[in-house]
């Protein structure tokens, strides 16, 4: 589980005016963060496979915003992909 003061801090970094908290590119940025730290997770305990449920699912959200994205705008789309390093 991500902090509050890092996620306070991902969503100034991503957001598009100040107070965004539900833009594609925050709620994006969030998920990817909460990814991250939940894979550390699985490689500790591989056996976990509520948590890995939950893994899939937060792919699965962030894979519906990133096509929600590309298919409003194109540009944000790539700036955040390349912001993030996610591999598409």
């Amino acid at each position: 589980m991500i902090s509050k003061e890092k996620k306070t801090a991902i969503i100034n970094e991503y957001a598009t005016k100040p107070g965004d908290t539900g833009s594609p590119e925050v709620q994006i940025a969030v998920l990817t963060e909460r990814i991250k730290e939940l894979t550390e997770h699985m490689k500790a305990n591989p056996k976990d496979y509520h948590s890995n449920r939950g893994l899939l699912k937060m792919v699965g959200q962030r894979r519906g915003l990133l096509d929600y994205l590309k298919k409003k705008d194109i540009e944000r789309y790539r700036a955040i992909i390349a912001k993030l390093g996610i591999r598409k």
